[in-house]
């Protein structure tokens, strides 16, 4: 695990990253009002410099025919606060990358949501074996307010990195800075590093 133990232990036995404290239940955070879902409009697109220069969809029927995994992770906001023990079900973030591969040039991506949020990752953040495309919590469908019908779900970054509400992947050559990013919010945030804010990033743009 990055970070070794660096962090603190709760009562339970969980690790927290530094600076994080251990909340209860499933707090509700999000920027805007929760977006309607229109079954029939939806759907899941990669963008952007696709090795194949081509533009990919799925509906919710054809995601659902990928294979799914199981990741057990905790969620942790960039101000403090951490819920542990959330059981996801969903896609392999790296299976879409499989499928979809990126121009040999591309190094970021854009996680798109609704109303038109943007998180920017690296590759390599997608890539992990625990970043996740979830559809499902504790074994049941997503809730609204929690991101249905789809999240991305990736557990050694910052809450900020996984959008609620999925609508799409873009391929990117460049880094660009996502909607939080843009805000003063760390470009990589890892959570064990403590990349909370944009003022501790270095000059170049490294870490």
């Amino acid at each position: 695990m990055a970070g070794g133990d660096r962090g603190t232990r709760t009562e339970e036995g969980a690790l927290l990253p530094p600076g994080q404290h251990l909340v209860r239940g499933w707090p509700v955070s999000h920027y805007g009002p929760v977006p309607r879902f229109r079954p029939e409009r939806w759907d899941l697109r990669i963008t952007g410099a696709t090795a194949d220069g081509d533009e990919h969809r799925w509906n919710l029927e054809e995601l659902s025919l990928l294979p799914h995994t199981t990741v057990v992770a905790d969620l942790h906001c960039a101000t403090g606060p951490t819920s542990t023990g959330h059981e996801w079900f969903g896609v392999p973030a790296r299976l879409m990358l499989e499928l979809v591969p990126p121009a040999p040039r591309v190094t970021q991506v854009m996680a798109w949501a609704e109303y038109g949020y943007g998180a920017n990752l690296r590759l390599c953040d997608l890539t992990s074996r625990r970043s996740l495309l979830a559809t499902h919590h504790q074994g049941d469908p997503l809730t609204a307010e929690h991101g249905a019908p789809l999240r991305l779900v990736v557990p050694h970054l910052y809450g900020y990195k996984g959008p609620k509400w999925l609508r799409s992947l873009e391929y990117l050559t460049e880094d660009r800075r996502g909607f939080w990013e843009e805000r003063g919010y760390h470009r990589i945030g890892d959570v064990w590093r403590e990349q909370r804010y944009s003022h501790q990033e270095e000059p170049d743009g490294n870490p």
